[in-house]
């Protein structure tokens, strides 16, 4: 009886291996199909989001173009009354040209054009355009558009929409109109003066672009404001006078061009911005999550008559498969936990030809692990090594050349001192480059570095653009890559303010933020759009118009072989408005220890400069 339930026992322990792998393939089987169904409606889902949004987004831009085709035909019109009717005439003397020059151009744009009106610094109408009678006291100067044009004389200022009340119409229609003022000088009597020109445009040609585009009926429309987030259209714009709903309109005329996330009254919506130019005004579109499920119903159905169908083959499957590799497997396994546990016994060698070649290859790689480990990490620290010094090696001053012709000209020229003061900073510059063949160097010196080269670039280039630098003194003492600030500034120069004429701010900035050193080169320039930023420090084949080559990716890359990935660049820019490229290191006394342990290739380990640091001020003390 014994022996009988020993042998039903022996029977039995297979079975139960078999079932066991089985119910585990069969759960990571049905885990997998879980994870690929919800990766595929997910991705199916952001691929249409994404569609929705990459319409929106070209629907935008079009009417973008429209809008700011009807803003521009408003400044022609402006620039024409004022550069050829009133700097050209006297008002005193040539009023009925005047009035036959601005009838003329009404004429010709009236099927947009509301009125045309010139006032004085008191705010009396000089002139209009078509003629009629102005209101009784309508009390100029206290109009919005009146004082927006006094107060910034160099500006144009377009209003918000408003019904025209300034002069009294036969009709006795009223007429939504979007005003464009600008501060113009007023020839009386050979007298010049100050006066305001008003240009009334008709506000239907933007309600009938807006509308044009407002026909969605999944929830999704659009709007225009200004940069104070005043509404300019929106198609429940009667709803929102009357308080009925509201418009997160002020946060959206904070945004930049781009796409954004938003929760506004509890519902989770998009947020598509795009600019328009000359005005500040956002044309915002707004795409309601609920935009992006409609549709995907039958989606999920079909994904889950695909898991179902994977479900009943995969069972099958794993059936098979559990009786022919679960022996094998568990013997391989067996040994391999064995050899882990350092006993080192034989790696298992048996069952099917795939099971017998992944045992020869575990042993095989069990037997090489030891010497490669150690050959790996020698490997690791020359390569990191080599690659700082292929960097490095890469920073190559071009501009020498250019340099020692402006010293040759000015010597030529007989303007000595400022030979001798180019020569200077040139030897000031090189001596810090070579820095008796370190890498790492002082934040000071960096300074002193970038410092000496612009003073180089400002001569070159004329002082048509000036240097500021604004770094926290407890600064200086750190630890950093040498040669980082010179290609960012050289980029400044060629890309951002080169082209300027004697407008061109260019800032150096550096402070403590976390426990990491943020050094910050700033200009005023002409900036890049979003995707040529992404680019920046991504694509390394890009053709350089000017300077080195050398590039912001070399000096990323740099930072990033000594630091790690966590550190390195990072650009913002906007177009028309100037570049900041900052740069993030880890704040690390710099001492002769710090500077050989990072030189030596090694990967950089914070803790491991704190504890040095801190044994360094024990000794010290």
């Amino acid at each position: 009886m014994k022996n009988k339930y020993v042998i039903n026992l022996k029977k039995l322990k297979p079975r139960g291996m078999q079932s066991t792998v089985m119910i585990a393939f069969s759960v990571i089987s049905v885990s997998i199909m879980l994870i690929l169904g919800v990766v595929m409606y997910f991705r199916f889902s952001a691929a249409s989001r994404q569609e929705v949004v990459q319409s929106t987004q070209k629907l935008m831009e079009q009417t973008a173009e429209n809008l700011e085709d009807y803003l521009v035909s408003m400044r022609q019109i402006s620039d024409t009354v004022y550069y050829n009717v009133i700097k050209e005439s006297d008002f005193s003397s040539q009023e009925q040209d005047i009035q036959t020059k601005m009838n003329l151009l009404y004429e010709a744009n009236k099927d947009n054009l509301r009125s045309i009106a010139i006032y004085n610094n008191y705010g009396s109408l000089l002139a209009a355009e078509p003629v009629a009678s102005q209101k009784e006291d309508p009390n100029v100067t206290r109009q919005g558009w009146y004082q927006q044009a006094m107060e910034e004389m160099e500006n144009m200022h377009f209003s918000t929409p408003h019904i025209q009340n300034l002069f009294d119409d036969s009709t006795m229609r009223y007429y939504w109109v979007i005003s464009l003022s600008r501060v113009v000088e007023i020839t009386q009597d050979g007298v010049s003066q100050l006066g305001v020109l008003l240009v009334d445009m008709d506000y239907t040609g933007i309600s009938r672009m807006m509308k044009q585009i407002n026909t969605f009926d999944n929830g999704q429309y659009f709007y225009v404001c200004d940069g104070n987030g005043e509404i300019i259209y929106h198609p429940r714009q009667i709803q929102i006078s009357d308080g009925i709903t509201s418009e997160n309109s002020i946060e959206a005329a904070t945004y930049k061009a781009g796409v954004y996330d938003e929760k506004f009254e509890g519902e989770r919506r998009k947020i598509v911005v795009n600019t328009i130019s000359y005005t500040g005004w956002k044309l915002v579109g707004v795409i309601p999550y609920s935009t992006f499920t409609h549709g995907m119903v039958n989606m999920r159905y079909f994904i889950l008559l695909l898991m179902c169908l994977m479900g009943m083959m995969l069972a099958v499957i794993n059936r098979l498969v559990s009786v022919s590799i679960s022996r094998p497997i568990l013997k391989l396994n067996h040994s391999v936990l064995e050899y882990e546990a350092g006993k080192k016994p034989e790696i298992y060698i048996g069952g099917s030809l795939e099971i017998r070649h992944l045992g020869n290859s575990i042993q095989r790689s069990y037997e090489q692990i030891d010497s490669l480990m150690k050959k790996i990490v020698l490997e690791q620290n020359e390569r990191r090594k080599s690659e700082l010094d292929a960097l490095q090696s890469q920073i190559n001053p071009h501009f020498l050349y250019n340099t020692l012709e402006s010293i040759t000209w000015m010597v030529e020229g007989e303007r000595n001192d400022e030979a001798v003061f180019m020569i200077s900073q040139l030897a000031r510059l090189f001596r810090i480059s070579l820095s008796q063949g370190r890498t790492i160097i002082t934040v000071k010196e960096e300074l002193q570095h970038a410092e000496s080269y612009m003073n180089i670039q400002k001569v070159r280039y004329k002082n048509t653009f000036s240097v500021e630098f604004d770094v926290d003194p407890s600064l200086y003492s750190c630890c950093t890559v040498k040669l980082i600030l010179q290609p960012i500034l050289e980029n400044a120069i060629n890309y951002g303010v080169s082209s300027m004429e004697d407008c061109g701010e260019i800032r150096v900035t550096g402070r403590r933020e976390d426990g990491n050193v943020i050094l910050a080169v700033s200009d005023n320039g002409i900036g890049m759009s979003e995707e040529e930023v992404d680019l920046v420090l991504t694509d390394s084949n890009r053709i350089h118009k000017h300077g080195s080559g050398v590039g912001l990716v070399n000096v990323n890359n740099r930072i990033q072989i000594l630091f790690g990935t966590e550190y390195g660049l990072s650009i913002e820019s906007e177009p028309d408005e100037g570049t900041t490229v900052s740069i993030c290191i880890p704040e690390i006394p710099y001492t002769e220890e710090n500077r050989k342990i990072l030189e030596r290739g090694s990967i950089f380990r914070k803790e491991e400069m704190e504890d040095k640091g801190m044994r360094e001020n024990r000794d010290e003390e």
